[in-house]
């Protein structure tokens, strides 16, 4: 399953890892995904996968 937010479209971002001898090594940083039922309007709900960031600023609507 891919770790993409279905809100903002947002992925895993990519760097370096930089030990104490400073050699370079390749990484990623994975999202803080959650499985949310999400209010659509009109009474309807489906689960998709938020990002944190998301939740937090509250671009979506959580279905009770």
């Amino acid at each position: 399953m891919s770790q993409v937010c279905d809100c903002c479209g947002r992925g895993p971002a990519t760097g370096n890892l930089i030990s104490h001898s400073h050699r370079r090594t390749r990484r990623r940083w994975k999202l803080n995904l959650f499985s949310v039922r999400v209010d659509l309007g009109c009474g309807e709900a489906k689960r998709m996968r938020i990002c944190s960031r998301c939740l937090r600023s509250g671009k979506v609507k959580r279905a009770v």
